[in-house]
């Protein structure tokens, strides 16, 4: 079953996307902390971006690195933060420092109930004009299809 998910924004500084997905709280939390099943998933097939590096440390005061070549990218583009919480398979807060200031925290709920989880993301950007741009960009947008690849992964990883 695949479910769409809703992006919402909540004020000038957050965004909330929320979905469904039909897998325990415990395969989702594992697809967003293995860096072996996160690398299946995270990238939108469509954008032509493949990811090179995925190096997670996925713990309090742990930290991430995500690297991913584009052919219109002459070097590889870096995205990379700290872990402030991981509470599994409930919880995951990190920061997203590529950006310097201008970088959003993220936070990730796992709700579990009946076989399967609503995932809730909150960002929280610096500022308006962070969350205006990071819209303008277009990367939420891609959110819709990331999760589609990961719906599709879970068949696969749901085992009981």
């Amino acid at each position: 079953m695949q479910i769409g998910s809703t992006l919402e924004r909540k004020s000038e500084r957050e965004l909330v996307l929320t979905r469904t997905f039909d897998a325990p709280a415990r395969v989702v939390f594992d697809a967003w902390t293995k860096p072996a099943i996160f690398s299946q998933w995270w990238t939108p097939k469509s954008c032509g971006l493949a990811l090179l590096t995925c190096d997670m440390d996925v713990r309090a005061g742990g930290s991430y690195r995500l690297a991913f070549s584009h052919p219109d990218a002459p070097t590889p583009m870096v995205f990379f933060g700290r872990y402030l919480e991981a509470t599994p398979p409930a919880r995951l807060v990190w920061t997203n420092e590529e950006a310097g200031e201008s970088g959003q925290v993220t936070t990730l709920t796992f709700a579990g109930t009946g076989g399967q989880t609503r995932l809730t993301m909150h960002e929280l950007y610096p500022s308006k004009a962070a969350l205006d741009e990071a819209l303008a960009s277009g990367s939420a947008g891609g959110m819709d299809e990331t999760f589609g690849q990961l719906d599709d992964l879970l068949l696969t990883l749901n085992v009981g």
